[in-house]
């Protein structure tokens, strides 16, 4: 009997070979996750840009001309509509033309040069809430400009007005939603990828009958979950760090954590992401069986990861289920390294749980195959 290490590095290698062997497989393992990050980037984002408005300018004053001259120029803003009715204002946001309509008083460049707060409605089409909401918040921060205020009505909705704050973003200033949205996409991209790989891998040895040779060999279920991890992990990490790259290097994402840190981060990560898929396969008989599984666990992992919305806003018990999810853990550290410098103990705190749940998963797989091999 040959010695675990050769048996085991020929084991990895055969892994390597099914898997970057086909020149199609290869295309399909590097291509779609890079053209993914690229189109997802620019598609899946909250900035608002090229937005038209309707203004219904009641003033002749100079405070009012600065306004509007403030807007007009504002790179947000696609087209201004003026108006001169009401009944036009609002067919044009019944319509869907403009967004917004603002709607300047008689006496608004009167108060604005009695040095008084000077007040300007702005009505919202609240069938695009977040849209509008984020256009208000550009346009209030062009009426403080001119010490003026906006007060917002959603379809006829009235709402009181409020005072005009000056706010400071920390480590985006810009809120360029690239920044978010890039070390997020890296995360779940990379937990596609290694799930696919590993959830196929058990399942295609017996498809393919292959499986059975296994059982007569004297492999051990130890060896072959190593086998099967290290080739998703090579393959995984590799992807995860080109999408890194491509987020400082494409998309100008400053980087300010640790590298060394983040890779530690990243292979927990992908060893957790393995665990997952080699329970599937194990579990599974058939290839379409394990990839119905796997995308049985992506969706949920990515809803409950807090990309898209935050862990904080959901029940209870989901806050408790997205703990036991690696890339909630991860994307923490991913965006921390992007726009901060995390510190070693924030990401220590969200490694460990990374750590216990690859132990446990990939234990579960060495169970599930010693029960198929017995």
């Amino acid at each position: 009997m040959r010695r675990p290490g050769p048996r085991l590095r020929a084991q990895i290698v055969k892994e390597l070979l099914s898997i970057l062997r086909d020149p199609r497989s290869r295309l399909v393992l590097i291509g779609p996750p890079l053209i993914q990050l690229l189109v997802f980037s620019f598609a899946a984002t909250l900035d608002v840009t090229r937005v038209d408005l309707a203004v219904y300018n009641r003033d002749t004053g100079r405070g009012a001309y600065e306004l509007l001259a403030q807007i007009g120029a504002a790179g947000f803003v696609n087209h201004v509509y003026n108006v001169h009715s009401p009944a036009r204002r609002q067919a044009l946001i019944e319509r869907r033309q403009v967004i917004a309509a603002i709607e300047i008083p008689p006496d608004f460049s009167r108060r604005l040069a009695a040095g008084r707060r000077a007040s300007a409605q702005i009505i919202l089409d609240g069938r695009r809430a977040n849209a509008a909401q984020i256009t208000l918040g550009y346009l209030d921060e062009i009426a403080a400009r001119v010490g003026a205020t906006l007060t917002p009505t959603r379809l006829a909705n009235n709402s009181a007005a409020r005072d005009s704050t000056v706010v400071r973003h920390w480590f985006n200033p810009n809120l360029i939603y690239r920044w978010y949205i890039v070390p997020g996409l890296s995360g779940i991209l990379t937990t596609l990828i290694a799930l696919i790989v590993t959830a196929l891998s058990i399942a295609r040895e017996r498809e393919l009958g292959t499986f059975d040779q296994l059982r007569v060999s004297p492999t051990t279920p130890t060896e072959i979950i190593v086998a099967k991890s290290v080739p998703a992990l090579v393959i995984a990490t590799a992807l995860g760090l080109v999408m890194i790259g491509a987020g400082v290097c494409i998309f100008g994402i400053p980087f300010r954590g640790s590298f060394l840190l983040l890779l530690a981060s990243l292979l927990l990560f992908v060893l957790s992401i393995i665990g997952i898929g080699l329970t599937i396969s194990a579990v599974s008989a058939t290839q379409q069986q394990a990839i119905l599984g796997a995308f049985a666990v992506a969706v949920p992992t990515v809803i409950l990861s807090g990309f898209a919305t935050p862990v904080e806003n959901m029940p209870t018990l989901l806050q408790w289920l997205a703990q036991a999810v690696p890339l909630t853990h991860f994307l923490i550290i991913a965006e921390g390294c992007f726009v901060k410098a995390i510190p070693p103990g924030l990401l220590f705190a969200h490694a460990w749980p990374m750590a216990v749940i690859a132990l446990v998963t990939l234990g579960m797989a060495v169970v599930v195959v010693r029960t198929r091999l017995d």
